[in-house]
């Protein structure tokens, strides 16, 4: 079996990531109502990590450079959208 370097840092990136969003988790306040900051904040580590997973684990930064380029705007389509309803929600409520 053979060692990947590549492969051993994606795992590390993405369990920091994990990790980053359980120290924001537990850096908040334990209110009912929740942090703009820790909501953006898991919003952006959800997105980065799934641009991540495309890339290394769906074989996406091997293929056509549109293909690359449309998973990208479709992840920042995503999180945009996702930030824009949670602001949007705040905003109304």
């Amino acid at each position: 079996m053979e060692f990947n370097k590549r492969l051993l840092v994606v795992y590390l990136v993405l369990a920091s990531l994990t990790l980053g969003y359980l120290w924001i988790d537990h850096a908040a306040d334990r209110s009912l109502r929740s942090s703009t900051v820790v909501t953006s904040g898991v919003i952006v580590i959800a997105v980065i990590k799934v641009r991540i997973i495309f890339r290394e684990f769906m074989e996406i930064r091997q293929a056509p450079a549109l293909l690359c380029r449309l998973t990208d705007a479709w992840v920042m389509l995503v999180g945009v959208s996702l930030l824009a309803c949670y602001f949007v929600g705040m905003a109304i409520g």
